[in-house]
Parts: C-alpha cells; sequence; structure tokens
C-alpha cells in the first residue's frame, strides 16, 4: 500500500502574494498541480496534502480530486508536517510505504519517484544530490563504509560536515509503520526550534534499518520555489526542456528560449514553430503546418499543412488541412475550419463552421454560424446571431457570395449560389442563384453647399 504526503502548508513570505505559494504557477499550473501529476503516475492507494497558510484556497482548487487534507497550524517544522498526516494515512502490514514530497519542489519526476521506492526496498530512503556548492542544504552523514548515519541541518552543522557536498533534497520513502514510531520520538532541541522530518534518519540508523539512497535524472527536478526569482529561474528551465523535447522528435523551433508550453502539445513531422508562441491544455499540430510568431493556441487541433500567420489565436477550434489563418485572427471555441479554407486579418468565428475552399479575408465577425464550400465573405460582413437574450443561427449554402458591409440577422439562411449586395442588411432568407440587396436610393440633391462658418 503506498501513501503519498504532499507538504504545503507553508507561507512563501518571499513571494510578496496573498497566493498560497503552491497555488503559484509553472508553466500555467499551480506548483501543487505538477507534484500531484507526478504521485498520481505512481498510482497510490491515498494521497494527503498538508496545507496551513491559505488553506481553504488551496482546498478549493483541488475540491472532489480525492485527496486528503490535513491542517498543520502552526508550523513548526517539516517533521511535525508530517505528523498531521499521520490520522490520514493508509496502512495494511509492515512492508506500507510512505513517501513524502513538496508542493513547492514542483518538477520532480514521476520516473525518479519509482527509482527511489525501488531502492527502498525493507528501509528507508532519501533522495540525494550532489551539489558544487551545498548551501543551505542538510547534509548527509555517512560513516566510514558509506553508510548513511543522519542528516545535519546546515545551521546546525559543524565545519567538518558543512563541507560535504551531498545533500538532503527532503523528499524520502520511509516504512509506513516505523514513520509513525520514528516521528512519535523527534523533538525540537535545535537552532530552528523544530521537528525535523530528516531527524528520522538518525532513528532508523539507531533501529537497525537500512538507510538506501537515490538520485535525480536532471538537478531541476529537486529545486524548490521560495521566491519570484526562482519562480521564474524554474519556469525557464521547464520550458526549455518541452524545447529540448520537441527538437528531438523533428519539431522546428525559430528559437528554443522563446516558446511557451503550459500544457501538452502533439506535433506531427515537420511542424515548423516561430517565437513567441504560447500553448495552452491540449493542442496538436499535424504534420507540415507551420506556426507563425506570437500565436496563441489553447485546447485546439491544426491541421497537417495549415498555415497560422502572426498574432493569431486560437481557442477551443479545429483548422483543417492547408487552411490559412491571419495574420490578426481569433478563432474562438466551436469554430470549424475547413480544407483550404482562409481566415484572414481581424476576422473572428464563434461556434461557426466555415467550409472547405471559403474565405472570409477581411474584417468579419462571425457567430453561431454554418457556413459551406468555397463561401466568400466580404470584409465587415457581421452575423447578428444575439437579440440581447438568445442566439440565434445563420446558415450560408456552398458558393454563396456575401458582398461587404453585410449584416445577416439570425436566424436566416442564404441559398446555393446566391449573392448578397453590398450593404444588405439581410432579415428574411435569399433565395439560391439570386441577387438579393437592400439598399436606400442614392440620390444627389443638386445645388446643395457645405454650410460655412460665421464671422
Amino acid at each position: 500500500m503506498l501513501n503519498i504526503i504532499i507538504l504545503a502548508a507553508g507561507l512563501g513570505k518571499r513571494m510578496q502574494s496573498d497566493l498560497p505559494k503552491v497555488l503559484h504557477p509553472i508553466a500555467g499550473q499551480p506548483m501543487l498541480s505538477h507534484v500531484l501529476g507526478a504521485a498520481r503516475a505512481l498510482l497510490p492507494d491515498r494521497i494527503v496534502v498538508v496545507v496551513g497558510h491559505g488553506a481553504e484556497r488551496v482546498q478549493a482548487v483541488y475540491e472532489g480530486q480525492g485527496l486528503k487534507f490535513a491542517l498543520q497550524q502552526p508550523q513548526q517544522g517539516t517533521g511535525h508536517a508530517v505528523m498531521q498526516a499521520l490520522p490520514e494515512l493508509l496502512e495494511g502490514d509492515e512492508d506500507d510505504t510512505s513517501l513524502v514530497l513538496y508542493g513547492d519542489v514542483p518538477l520532480v519526476q514521476a520516473d525518479t519517484l519509482r527509482a527511489l521506492l525501488q531502492a527502498r526496498g525493507q528501509g528507508l530512503a532519501l533522495l540525494t544530490e550532489t551539489l558544487d556548492d551545498p548551501s543551505g542544504y542538510g547534509r548527509i552523514v555517512r560513516d566510514e563504509q558509506g553508510r548513511v548515519r543522519r542528516i545535519v541541518e546546515h545551521k546546525d552543522a559543524s565545519e567538518a560536515e558543512l563541507a560535504i557536498r551531498e545533500v538532503n533534497t527532503g523528499i524520502l520513502a520511509a516504512p509506513t509503520a516505523a514513520l509513525r514510531r520514528w516521528l512519535g520520538r523527534i523533538d525540537n532541541r535545535n537552532a530552528q526550534g523544530e521537528y525535523y522530518l530528516t531527524d528520522i534518519v538518525g532513528l532508523a540508523v539507531a533501529d537497525g534499518v537500512p538507510v538506501a539512497h537515490a538520485q535525480p535524472a536532471a538537478h531541476w527536478e529537486t529545486l524548490g520555489v521560495n521566491s519570484r526569482v526562482q519562480q521564474a529561474q524554474l519556469e525557464r528551465i521547464w520550458q526549455g526542456e518541452q524545447a529540448r523535447r520537441l527538437l528531438e522528435q523533428g519539431v522546428t523551433l525559430a528559437d528554443p528560449a522563446r516558446f511557451d508550453l503550459r500544457g501538452v502539445l502533439s506535433c506531427g513531422r515537420d511542424v515548423f514553430i516561430d517565437v513567441g508562441c504560447v500553448f495552452e491544455g491540449a493542442v496538436q499540430v499535424e504534420d507540415g503546418a507551420r506556426i507563425g510568431p506570437h500565436c496563441v493556441i489553447r485546447e485546439s487541433r491544426i491541421g497537417a499543412g495549415a498555415v497560422l500567420d502572426a498574432y493569431s489565436h486560437v481557442e477551443g477550434a479545429l483548422v483543417g488541412e492547408s487552411a490559412r489563418i491571419g495574420p490578426y485572427a481569433r478563432l474562438r471555441p466551436g469554430a470549424e475550419i475547413g480544407a483550404q479554407a482562409h481566415v484572414g486579418n481581424f476576422v473572428e468565428l464563434k461556434k461557426t463552421r466555415l467550409g472547405q475552399g471559403s474565405k472570409a479575408n477581411h474584417l468579419a465577425y462571425l457567430g453561431d454560424a454554418v457556413i459551406g464550400e468555397r463561401v466568400n465573405i466580404g470584409a465587415g460582413t457581421i452575423t447578428c446571431n444575439y437579440d440581447g437574450v438568445n442566439k440565434f443561427q445563420t446558415v450560408i449554402e456552398d458558393d454563396a457570395f456575401i458582398g461587404s458591409d453585410t449584416q445577416l440577422v439570425a436566424p436566416v439562411r442564404v441559398g446555393q449560389g446566391a449573392t448578397l449586395g453590398a450593404g444588405t442588411t439581410l432579415t428574411r432568407d435569399a433565395p439560391a442563384g439570386e441577387l438579393t440587396l437592400s439598399r436606400a436610393r442614392q440620390q444627389t440633391v443638386e445645388g446643395w453647399k457645405r454650410p460655412v462658418r460665421k464671422s
């Protein structure tokens, strides 16, 4: 049986924020969500989150996700935090395991945690690192045979101990039953006046329990966040890793340092992504698609050979093969762009299907519409889909031509091959194959003169 305890009670004073520290984002998600993702990949029997500062806000974010919460108030150290989780832990036999993680150490990977659990065997396992500059970290103290004997915190370390470069990351896996016993025996007689979780290492050694260790695959996995500076550093580290992964898959990034992934991006072959693009949620980009600079794409699919020109925003949309979007286009949720269709500059679509080969190249709003194939939408066209209370649909059939500055007052239908003259306000269905227009009669007033300013 596997319990996972995530310590998330800290104030985060150096963040200078009213937002609980573990809710500050990395790659568009709260730090705690990253830790939970790694934890859930291990298929634990229970996850207990220890909350403190901002506890209600943290619990509200994760309500209904099957987590258990334990309150640490006041905060008296990591050992004290784990003590608060003990009543929520599941326990069946002596072989049950509890894994301790940290809500402000967001980049730890599931594979590293699996290695730690495997290293535990029948004893205690620590995740350690060897650093060129170990300042601030607890040191791993070993005996002459290289066996772990204890952990000493930086502030309590002697000169000889400060020279040790192997450090404690805080992440550990322990037998649940033994963890309960050891936590009952630790005290707070130290420089900080706190209950250190690390004190259980000396107790395990005293009990003859073997203490093993594992190390992370990458140094950044165990970096914590205590300030905005560190948050920004981890953000760039994570984005760099995502860029590297895409490059290895054959994606071309114009500049890997100017790329932001805040979700999951799946790319086909020969995809090109220009600078400054942001991907959010689940995004799929198919073979040969090209994403221009400074596009924002959220929860969408971009078809093979499609082109998104600069500054286009796509959310909850489907873009067909070889379609062209932008520049400065906006596709809102429910937009479906057919193959070879064009959506040009300052055109907005919402809950609208634009058929194969159709074009809306300039300055238009198309909402709640079904538009057929080979339709031309003139500049300034608007589907008037909202009466202030309800939404209505506009249908434009294949091969229709919609003149510039046209308003289609839904619900309304334009028949196949119909033409709407420029400036038309359409309030009734337009028949197929005919020209429909509504305009005031043009006239010239002879002899009229502009007024002049009086002296």
